[in-house]
């Protein structure tokens, strides 16, 4: 039935002519879109801020490389995490700790992805004689959503499409020179359109035959 179906991908090719990143999907109704490839290869280009969160020892700017997507689309989730001078957190490894986390409430409109976090510093603590995984500064934790490619959801859609919003939380606890502070949680969300496939079939002058 998928004989001769068109296996949407991308290829990164550098002024000379290099290939230097593909991005490509084994399923033919699961693609990444154009903006979540300019996010990966250039997150401070290729994503929207949609929200910014004051919160304790940080600021939180929440990012989204598309507004609206259809059944199949990969889209990219951002949270931008801006640390206060000399504050740290934990990243994820650490033992003992409690790291940084991005947890996305599961929903039937929309499949998680693995989140993706940032190379890590390693932070000594003399006190301690102890090396821990830590993040500092401004970073990023981004997450792949896909959204539902089957048929009963895509058929929910209508004309118009719908919008849903996911949520979620970050969980951290955030490290001065000389303490710790309590861990924390903050609630994230972001709001989707999802509208449905065009189905229009091409003129009948260029189809296929």
């Amino acid at each position: 039935m998928q004989k001769g179906f068109a296996r949407p991908g991308y290829f990164f090719i550098d002024t000379k002519g290099i290939i230097r990143e593909k991005f490509f999907d084994a399923k033919y109704r699961e693609r990444l879109t154009g903006n979540s490839i300019v996010a990966k290869l250039f997150p401070e280009l290729g994503q929207e801020v949609t929200e910014t969160v004051e919160a304790p020892h940080l600021r939180l700017a929440l990012e989204q490389s598309d507004r609206t997507g259809s059944p199949g689309t990969r889209i990219t989730l951002a949270a931008e995490v801006r640390l206060s001078p000399d504050v740290h957190v934990y990243a994820p490894g650490a033992e003992g700790y409690k790291p940084i986390k991005l947890v996305i409430d599961p929903t039937p409109e929309v499949e998680l992805k693995p989140a993706t976090y940032p190379q890590s510093k390693t932070l000594f603590l003399p006190v301690i004689n102890e090396r821990v995984p830590v993040f500092d500064g401004t970073f990023r934790i981004s997450q792949d959503i896909k959204v539902n490619s089957g048929m009963d959801f895509a058929g929910s859609l209508g004309k118009d499409g719908k919008t849903f919003t996911i949520t979620g939380k970050l969980e951290y606890q955030a490290c001065d020179l000389t303490k710790c502070y309590m861990p924390t949680s903050i609630p994230v969300k972001w709001q989707l359109q999802i509208i449905p496939l065009d189905r229009t079939r091409a003129p009948v002058e260029i189809r296929h035959k």
